[in-house]
């Protein structure tokens, strides 16, 4: 189990009470908490992950210019054509 760390942390009144109500059978608030922030993490990494390749994207775009659509090659491999068996 990896080693945790206490901290506190404020919240709104109606929104702690909100989430007392949701939480499952044997579930802490704790558990609760740290699930969020987990999957708010996650989502965050692929947000940037995603902005990444977006600017690659650009920049490739703008260093060659538009590039051929490959459907057409990959139709005719997928036929049988161009092949060398």
């Amino acid at each position: 189990m990896e080693p945790r760390r206490a901290m506190s942390v404020r919240f709104p009144a109606d929104l702690l009470e909100q989430a007392k109500t949701v939480l499952a059978s044997g579930e802490s608030l704790n558990d609760l908490v740290v699930g969020l922030v987990e999957q708010e993490v996650r989502r965050r990494r692929g947000l940037a992950a995603h902005e990444r390749i977006v600017r690659t994207r650009e920049d490739v775009l703008a260093r060659t210019g538009p590039q051929p659509s490959s459907t057409p090659w990959i139709r005719a491999l997928r036929e049988g054509e161009c092949r060398h068996d």
